[in-house]
């Protein structure tokens, strides 16, 4: 099987006051747009992936998502692409009319199926999992978020792209499920060091999933990160008027457009850590824009009325 080829890795240099004070390079990295259906870490994710599930001789793709998850959306378009049924198992209950996400992801062939939350909760019990392909068909099964231990060296690539373009000393990205951080983290050299942005609560109980998954996969855990917990502002998919009025400010600066779930909060971390100088003197920090505008459209529609700006685009 052929996985389409991203596009050269962009990396955009941001001009901030905050990184100019201290003599800071600070890089935009932009994996957003190294796929045109799949940016970002979820490209990096699935690639591993979608040859193991063709080497294993699969059809059908199967995963699990919340209703507006990226990863659904991704999963859905990587089946269109690369010729794979795909089967969404969508927490909550079916509503009347399906949000653009799961329009999206239905027009590009997957199947949706809807689990209560109790159900949904199971999704790592293995007795559980081989009652839906019982149910469903066998599948390649997917995690939640498309993390496992065949997602990291999609993600380790994208330190050796950036170092081969320029050389830096921080990589910081936002952390849902901590696989994109896990796989950085087995990509860099003994010196440059990746630091976890968590956009849920409680996110300390990632350092255990990330030393799980590098033990996996590469037979060791690391060191060579830390966390940043402070920056959820308020939780998973929660938002603030200041959180879009910092998201807003920053499309008019450089031109690019965040996201409110991930992205958003990520750059908001780094910001604020400048303004507190906490990245040494002189240092090059690059910063991962890892995609999730599809969530745009789901987030116009359920907020729009508590909001004055709202972007015009969306991916």
């Amino acid at each position: 099987m052929t996985v389409l080829s991203p596009a050269p890795l962009l990396v955009q240099e941001l001009a901030e006051p905050a990184a100019a004070r201290n003599g800071i390079r600070l890089l935009l990295v932009r994996d957003d747009l190294t796929h045109p259906e799949l940016p970002g870490n979820k490209w990096r994710k699935l690639r591993y992936n979608l040859a193991e599930a063709h080497r294993q001789g699969h059809t059908t793709l199967l995963t699990f998502g919340g209703a507006y998850s990226n990863h659904l959306a991704a999963v859905a378009a990587a089946g269109r692409l690369h010729g794979f049924q795909t089967i969404g198992l969508v927490r909550g209950e079916p509503a009347a009319a399906l949000n653009p996400t799961l329009t999206q992801a239905r027009a590009d062939g997957m199947a949706l199926h809807f689990l209560s939350r109790d159900a949904y909760r199971r999704k790592q019990e293995p007795e559980f999992v081989a009652g839906l392909l019982r149910q469903l068909g066998p599948a390649y099964v997917l995690p939640e978020g498309g993390t496992n231990a065949l997602a990291l060296p999609g993600c380790a690539e994208l330190a050796a792209e950036l170092r081969a373009q320029t050389s830096f000393d921080f990589l910081c990205v936002a952390c849902g499920t901590g696989g994109t951080l896990a796989g950085l983290v087995t990509g860099l050299s003994g010196t440059e060091q990746a630091v976890g942005f968590p956009v849920l609560t409680g996110g300390e109980f990632l350092q255990a999933e990330v030393d799980a998954l590098t033990r996996q996969a590469t037979g060791r855990a690391y060191t060579n990160f830390s966390w940043q917990t402070g920056f959820h502002l308020g939780g998973y998919a929660k938002y603030s008027a200041e959180l879009m009025t910092f998201i807003e400010a920053f499309e008019q600066r450089h031109g690019v457009l965040l996201d409110p779930v991930y992205t958003g909060k990520l750059l908001f971390g780094v910001l604020t850590l400048l303004n507190q100088n906490f990245f040494p003197l002189g240092s090059s920090v690059a910063v991962v824009h890892s995609g999730g505008l599809q969530g745009w459209a789901g987030f116009r529609q359920r907020f729009s009325h508590r909001s004055s700006w709202w972007p015009k685009v969306s991916d």
